[in-house]
């Protein structure tokens, strides 16, 4: 008898602490809330890059739709907060934990776009592989922009040889503001400054169409000015055709005579040893 009523004693207060730590915990849990929020970039040296990525998580997490800060941390549900991240484009991995010092920690692996895309009224960036990422404000990138009217059979991805060389090409980085993409066989380089477009033709043979480029710059834009022309071609093998804007000088016979008119010709006569081409 005295056994049993020692067990139901046992029982009793065993009951009652765990009433007790439960009620406890919860005013621990309570009182421990998340603090704030810490964002951490990997897989980029690029400061720019970090630090658009931590400001537009800081953005994108000003829009959840539940409270983060100030919130008992047994109440942020970290999962749901990746899953919101990971809804954007823009990231390649996304990891939410809440630290020690009750901060929530956003570990974030970004997408680097390489170029925006302009595309029948819509706009997105791609990366070096070709994956389309999302334009948003808040991850701006100042990156090439190539315009075009794009198809299956011809994507932007098409475009990423040209992106990659000039971007490696300080001279025709410097030069080249944006990519108009006709088609696969019909890219045109848009000068920063004003005046012309060049048709690089495809992402064949890069070298010698920016070699013969800024020779034309050297050899015949210091005599003709930069307005005078409004397309230079580089795209066919050896030759360099230039169209000129004013095409009411092709009626005057002068003018055709005493100098060399580019109109829809090659100009064989610039031509200079390779290694003379800075």
């Amino acid at each position: 008898m005295r056994n049993t009523i020692l067990k139901w004693l046992l029982l009793l207060l065993l009951m009652g602490y765990t009433a007790w730590i439960t009620v406890w915990a919860n005013r621990e849990a309570d009182r421990h809330k998340c603090t704030g929020i810490i964002v951490k970039v990997t897989g980029s040296d690029n400061p720019k890059i970090i630090d658009r990525t931590k400001s537009g998580i800081v953005t994108e997490l000003s829009r959840y739709p539940e409270s983060i800060t100030g919130v008992p941390v047994h109440n942020v549900d970290t999962r749901k907060i990746e899953k919101y991240l990971s809804a954007i484009s823009n990231f390649e991995s996304v990891n939410c934990m809440i630290n020690s010092d009750n901060h929530l920690l956003v570990e974030a692996r970004p997408l680097e776009p390489v170029m925006r895309v302009f595309d029948a009224g819509k706009s997105y960036y791609i990366n070096r592989e070709g994956k389309r990422i999302e334009a948003k404000a808040e991850f701006f990138s100042d990156v090439p922009v190539v315009c075009g009217n794009f198809t299956k059979r011809f994507t932007p991805r098409d475009v990423l040889p040209l992106v990659r060389y000039i971007e490696k090409d300080p001279q025709l980085s410097n030069l080249v503001g944006m990519i108009v993409a006709r088609d696969r066989r019909n890219l045109l380089l848009v000068p920063r400054i004003k005046g012309h477009v060049v048709n690089f033709g495809d992402t064949t043979r890069m070298a010698e169409k920016s070699k013969n480029l800024f020779l034309f710059y050297r050899k015949v834009m210091p005599h003709k000015g930069w307005m005078e022309y409004d397309t230079i071609s580089v795209k066919f093998r050896d030759q360099i055709v230039a169209t000129r804007r004013d095409k009411t000088k092709l009626k005057h016979s002068e003018d055709y005579t005493e100098d060399i008119d580019l109109e829809e010709h090659t100009l064989p006569d610039i031509s200079e040893p390779a290694g003379a081409v800075e």
